[in-house]
């Protein structure tokens, strides 16, 4: 790799250290190609990424950036796991290191805040960008629902005791 590549490497991995909501830091030694695919796949799936770079290049990137904590994760064989939502990329992660022992997560960071292994974990368990947005619909339309109940209770209970009524004055 000439002295231009490894710049390129180095501007992609800082836009990648800047925009990311989290970045995990894991080793993958002995991992075969199909299963860094099947990672791959899954990071996409939940709109994350992963990016194996040399651990040189990627501390030079890390200079000057909110996550730079993550520096010290990177020695050995090392794969980037990395999303704008600051929990998909843990979660495909994960997930990913359930299936496959060989896949040891080290730690990551979220935004400025540096994750040892058990806060990428605890991360990972927190509900994604759209699961909020969903809870937080589904608690903006629950008041409309039951107000709507409330109204339309009265007069189903009318009809009700109405056609109780009626039942019982065609049985006399």
């Amino acid at each position: 790799m000439d002295r231009a590549q490894k710049e390129k490497v180095v501007d992609e991995l800082g836009q990648i250290f800047e925009s990311s909501g989290v970045v995990v830091v894991a080793h993958y030694t002995g991992l075969t190609v199909a299963e860094m695919q099947d990672l791959r796949a899954r990071a996409r799936a939940a709109e994350a990424s992963v990016r194996v770079a040399k651990n040189r290049l990627a501390k030079i990137a890390l200079e000057g950036k909110p996550c730079a904590s993550i520096a010290d994760y990177l020695s050995g064989m090392t794969v980037l796991t990395f999303s704008e939502d600051p929990v998909a990329a843990a979660k495909v992660a994960e997930d990913f290191a359930k299936d496959n022992k060989k896949f040891v997560i080290l730690g990551g960071a979220m935004g400025s805040a540096a994750l040892d292994r058990a806060g990428v974990e605890a991360t990972s368990k927190l509900p994604s960008r759209d699961e909020l947005i969903a809870q937080i619909a589904g608690m903006i339309g629950a008041p409309a629902s039951n107000i709507a109940g409330a109204i339309g209770a009265p007069a189903s209970n009318i009809a009700s005791i109405l056609s109780t009524i009626e039942e019982k004055a065609e049985a006399a």
